[in-house]
């Protein structure tokens, strides 16, 4: 009876130590993800996936950032920027209910993550521009 206490005891500390250890990899840092998430992601008024993925492309080009990879399907696009230092940037969109694009940026200093909000919301403020100029371009 002692021996299955033991194993129930020990079960009992190897999961918590097993939740303690994950959440820690999840939550790295200050933040927790839902805290990162909110500033790396902002939705969109347009389900036009194509000019979504055209004004990322130009929005990180005029960033200076060179396009590694662009996948129309997937609706991701990765790009870096070298300048003494290498920041990546992977960027995807996915559809938000009907009438929305939610848009995600991750970003990597040299190999750390970035988790400043500031350039997230720089990236985010010329998206938006690049959205709405393409938007009344024809006006």
């Amino acid at each position: 009876m002692i021996g299955g206490r033991a194993r129930v005891l020990a079960t009992c500390l190897l999961a918590s130590a097993c939740a303690s250890t994950s959440d820690r990899v999840l939550d790295v840092g200050d933040q927790t993800q839902l805290q990162k998430r909110a500033y790396q992601s902002r939705s969109f008024d347009t389900t036009d996936k194509d000019k979504v993925l055209r004004a990322i492309i130009s929005t990180l080009q005029d960033l200076g950032f060179v396009i590694d990879r662009a996948d129309y399907t997937l609706g991701v696009v990765s790009a870096t920027k070298l300048n003494v230092y290498q920041l990546k940037m992977t960027v995807s969109t996915r559809p938000r209910g009907k009438e929305q694009t939610l848009v995600r940026a991750n970003a990597q200093f040299n190999v750390q993550p970035v988790e400043d909000p500031k350039p997230y919301q720089d990236f985010f403020a010329s998206l938006e521009k690049s959205l709405f100029l393409t938007a009344h371009a024809g006006e």
